[in-house]
Parts: structure tokens; C-alpha cells; sequence
């Protein structure tokens, strides 16, 4: 039902044909007709040809009777295709009767490992959390729903040296207070007012350094207080996780802390490949590439020089987990960008280790920051970190008030469920919308705009394609034949039959704005729609043609949304 590749496959025999060589027709999307391809433009040298005639000859060749009312060489050499409207109309039908919408399961399904949001123990999770664990829960969504084994891996920061101070603030508060006052979510509290008595007491800090040991060492009561800790983090995390909208869960969490035991099997086993190097005490590998500023070659330091271990380690045993015991696949790491040269390093010596051998491959899930509206660094009005709780509640009340406003007669209940889908979703889609990789500015008149690229626009259509089914009484016919004669109707069948394409892009790239353009344009397709071809007051065929096509468009826009994390209200 991929309408791009149904023409490129018709066209690259023809292609082939003219050339002597496979071609990839390079079919798009285009202004000047339906479809374009401009392969004869990079033939024309190879062949000591004019463009034009090569198209000319590659329409001849085609087999595209049956699929395009018009086919047109244009320009210097562009194939204008046309696609012919009994084509369109049981492309549309097909995809109305299939419950995937045309999107098929993947061929070859994989196991894939997410890695995201991975806040730290006895933390608070702030702003700096949403990126990881909205572009990771995309991802996961999208690629289970195309048959993948996806595994989230929650890499959660829950060892270390600043456990040593945490437990023994722990012990000066008692166990039940300290309980108590991490149940609440004071994460910040508990841990700033540790750190404090680190940095102004020796004692404490003495204390700390001995926990320390204790709590590597095993010892069972470190370990017992070490476990509350996090337990009552993981707690807190999930209540976090739940407001969210996500759907990481208790059995994804993977503390650094369960690689512990791995640490010395996986620098050993470097040392036996002989990719250890010596350097100022520290056990190092040097991948091939890496410099510094200065020119030098750039270390990763996987033991340092007292004999304890870093993050690479923690990284390097994780990913050797991952391929070896999980037989992962395909590994993404939904982290901030500053830390690229890491995983490039860290990818370079696990390939080095035969870790990373192909079909198995290792992706830097790369994203910038939230930045507030003076183009800085996102913070409170204290000049902290923004707390990503007071983020979603804040975000909630707003789309609440604005449900009430715009809908009086919605009841409590469902005003405060309308609430949450919009002001959840309307975050979500805030940070999907846009290219990842660059940073964005949280405006919540934009967000929350009913106006433009934003979810609250995407619901409301898909609110509106419910209005209808409410009105009808009744829901579409799966047999009716898709009649469109008018433009609007044309418009959306072309809009409707490019999901598939869309969802296969978003998989292999990770880039989440593509779905969210496609699902744009969707919407302003069927808001047009709307407005210029009556759908209930239509008689007959016309009415059934266009309830079905009603129906497509909200399925689509639900689906895609679900992919992304966000709900879709039925009234709003």
C-alpha cells in the first residue's frame, strides 16, 4: 500500500532497461504532479544522452497503465506521474480493511535494546530527563509495533561513590524518616542536604568514605540500606513514569549496579585481546581515530588508576550483555548529545572486541536541550534544575483550564482526562516535532495552541472525525467503493495512503518530526476536507465514500499518535 514504492517498482525495470544497470528511480512526492522522478537527470552523463529522451523512453518502457491517468516528461528531465483515481480510491480501500493500516509487520523482526531516560537514584528527575524519555518511549512503541522484541533498559545511576554519603544521611535520619521523606518525592532535599554535610563535616565525610567500601565490599547491612534507597527511588520514578504517560515499568529498570559483577570479566577480556594499554596507572583502550584537541590519541578509561571502575566499564559491560546474553541486535541509546564523543568511543572499542560485528550495530540516539524563552538553558525561577513533575503538572492545568473554557459541557472527570491527554501530549509532540538533534524552546502558548503543528491540532481533528461517527449513528461501511471526484477528497486519499511510507522512514532514522509533519499534514488535509465535501448531508455512495474515508483519517491520526506517546481524547 505504499504508493512511493508501488512506482518505483514499476519504474526501475524501465530504468534498468534504458540504463543496462539497476537504478534507483528516486521517486518523490512533488508540487507539479502527484509523483516525480529525476533518476534520468544523474543517467544522462553515464549515458551520453539528453535527460529528456532518457525519460521519454523510460515512459515508454513503464508498466503504469494501470496505475497513473498521466505520465509526463517535464523540465530537463522529470518524470511527472500522475496517479489515476480507481488506483488511488483501492489503495485506499485496501488500507481501510487492513487493522495495520497498511503498515506491514517488519521481515526480518529483531531484538532491540532501548536504553533511555536513566535518571539517578536518589535525584530528583528534572527537565533534563523529558528528552530521553520521550524519544526513547517513541521508539520503543514504534518498533514493537512493527514486530520487533524491543527491551527497555532504564540505565539507572545507582552506584557509586556519593552512596556512601546518601546511606549514611540515611542513618542520621532513621530509616523510617528517611522513607518517609523520599515516598514524598524529595529526592533534591535528601540528596542536597547529604552533599551538605559531605562538604562541612570531616566525621560524615569520613563516614561516607568507609560506607563506601563497605557497600562494594558486600556487606549485607550497606546492601539492605543501599536496596531502600533505591527502592524508594524506583518508586518515585514510576509515579513519574505514570504521569508521563510512558510505558517504561518496574522490570526495566537496569541499575548500573547490576552490571557490578561484569566489570572485571569485561576489562579481562580486553586484556586477553590485547586492547589494554597502560597510561598514568590507568588500564586504558585507545580507539582508533579518537584524538583530543591537542592531536593525541583520546583514552578511554575503562579501570582507573586505584583499581575502581568508570562509566566505560559500566558502558562497555552493558553492551556486551546486550549482544551476548539478550542477543540484541540493534542497540540505540536515547542520550544527550554532549555525550557523542563517548559512545563513539565506546562503540569503537566494543567493535574492536568483536562486540559490535555486523547484522549487530550500535546507534547514538543523539537529541539538544530544552531552552526557555530567553534561548537559555530551560531553569526555575530559583535557577535550578525545572523539576519534570511541576513540567507535566503545570502542563496539565493549563490544557485543563483550556478544556474547560472551550467545552463547557465536559464534566469534571472527563475535563481533568482531557486535560492530561492534551497537556501531556502536548509536551511530547513539543519535543518530537522538531529535528532532535537541535535544541527547542518551550512556549506553552505554542504547545497548547489549538492552531498549527502542535498535538492539541492533531486531537482536535481526531476529535472532530469522532463528532461525526457521533452524529451518524453509525460506522463506515468496509465495503463501500471510495469515489473522488472532488479535489479535497483526492487530497486526503494521498495524504492518507503515505503512512506506511512514513512509519518505515521513522524507524530506520529515528527522527520522530517526520511522523509528526506527515501527521500534520494529514490533519489540515482532512480539515478541508471537511469544510468543502459534506459528509452526513451527502446521499448514497458519495456519503458511504466519504464515512470511510473519515473513519481512515482517524484511525491513522490514533495510530500515529499512540506511536509518539500521546493519547487521543474522543471529545475535546
Amino acid at each position: 500500500m505504499d504508493l512511493e514504492k508501488l512506482l518505483s517498482d514499476r519504474l526501475a525495470p524501465a530504468f534498468a532497461a534504458v540504463a543496462g544497470v539497476p537504478v534507483d528511480p528516486a521517486v518523490r512526492r512533488s508540487q507539479h504532479a502527484d509523483f516525480q522522478s529525476d533518476a534520468a537527470l544523474g543517467l544522462a552523463r553515464r549515458l551520453g544522452r539528453p535527460p529528456r529522451e532518457i525519460a521519454a523512453e523510460v515512459r515508454e518502457r513503464a508498466a503504469l497503465a494501470d496505475l497513473c491517468a498521466a505520465v509526463e516528461v517535464s523540465g530537463p528531465g522529470f518524470l511527472n506521474l500522475t496517479v489515476a483515481g480507481h488506483a488511488l480510491g483501492g489503495l485506499v480501500s485496501a488500507m481501510a480493511a487492513d487493522p495495520r493500516l497498511g503498515v506491514p509487520l517488519a521481515a526480518e523482526p529483531e531484538t532491540v535494546v532501548v536504553d533511555y531516560s536513566g535518571p539517578n537514584v536518589a535525584k530528583e528527575m528534572h527537565v533534563g530527563h523529558l528528552r530521553s524519555t520521550v524519544i526513547g518511549d517513541a521508539a520503543a512503541r514504534t518498533l514493537e509495533w512493527l514486530g520487533h522484541r524491543v527491551l527497555r533498559a532504564n540505565h539507572l545511576g545507582d552506584w557509586g561513590t556519593p552512596f556512601g554519603m546518601l546511606i549514611e544521611h540515611l542513618l542520621d535520619l532513621g530509616e523510617a524518616g528517611a522513607a518517609q521523606e523520599l515516598s514524598m518525592g524529595d529526592l533534591d532535599g535528601f540528596y542536597k542536604a547529604a552533599r551538605a554535610k559531605f562538604d562541612d563535616d570531616e566525621a560524615f565525610r569520613e563516614r561516607s568514605r568507609q560506607r563506601v567500601v563497605a557497600l562494594q565490599g558486600g556487606d549485607p547491612a550497606t546492601l539492605r540500606l543501599w536496596r531502600l534507597l533505591v527502592t524508594q527511588s524506583e518508586s518515585y520514578f514510576l509515579t513519574v513514569y505514570d504521569l508521563l504517560d510512558v510505558t517504561l515499568t518496574g522490570d526495566d529498570f537496569r541499575g548500573e549496579s547490576s552490571y557490578h559483577d561484569q566489570l572485571a570479566p569485561t576489562v579481562g577480556e580486553l586484556d586477553r585481546l590485547g586492547l589494554l594499554r597502560r597510561s598514568d596507572g590507568a588500564d586504558c583502550v585507545f580507539p582508533p581515530g579518537s584524538v583530543g584537541r591537542d592531536g593525541e590519541p583520546l583514552p578511554l578509561i575503562v579501570r582507573k588508576s586505584d583499581g575502581g571502575y568508570g562509566y566505560p566499564a559500566t558502558d562497555l559491560a552493558a553492551l556486551r550483555h546486550r549482544t551476548g546474553a539478550l542477543g540484541a541486535t540493534r542497540l540505540l541509546y536515547v542520550v544527550g548529545l554532549p555525550q557523542r564523543r563517548h559512545f563513539e568511543m565506546v562503540f569503537a572499542v566494543a567493535a574492536q572486541a568483536g562486540w559490535l560485528a555486523p547484522p549487530v550495530r550500535a546507534e547514538h540516539v543523539g537529541f539538544g536541550s530544552i531552552l526557555g524563552p530567553d534561548g537559555r538553558m530551560l531553569r526555575s525561577r530559583a535557577g535550578g534544575s525545572v523539576k519534570l513533575v511541576e513540567l507535566l503538572t503545570e502542563a496539565v492545568g493549563r490544557a485543563t483550564a483550556l478544556a474547560r473554557e472551550r467545552n463547557p459541557e465536559l464534566g469534571e472527570a472527563e475535563a481533568t482526562e482531557v486535560g492530561r491527554a492534551v497537556g501531556v501530549g502536548a509536551i511530547k509532540y513539543a519535543d518530537l516535532s522538531g529535528d532532535r538533534h537541535k535544541d527547542y524552546v518551550l512556549d506553552w502558548e505554542r504547545m497548547l495552541s489549538l492552531d498549527g503543528n502542535t498535538a492539541p491540532y492533531l486531537q482536535y481533528a481526531y476529535s472532530r472525525v469522532r463528532s461525526i461517527f457521533r452524529r451518524a449513528g453509525a460506522a463506515a461501511r468496509p465495503d463501500a467503493e471510495i469515489s473522488l471526484a472532488e479535489p479535497a477528497e483526492r487530497a486526503l486519499a494521498m495524504e492518507l495512503v503515505g503512512f506506511a511510507a512514513v512509519v518505515d522512514e521513522v524507524a530506520g532514522g529515528l527522527e520522530f518530526h517526520r511522523l509528526t509533519a506527515y501527521l500534520h499534514r494529514l490533519a489540515v488535509a482532512f480539515s478541508a476536507f471537511y469544510e468543502r465535501c459534506p459528509v452526513l448531508r451527502a446521499q448514497g455512495p458519495i456519503r458511504e465514500s466519504r464515512l470511510v474515508l473519515c473513519e481512515l483519517t482517524g484511525r491513522v491520526l490514533r495510530q500515529g499518535l499512540d506511536l509518539l506517546g500521546i493519547r487521543t481524547p474522543e471529545r475535546l
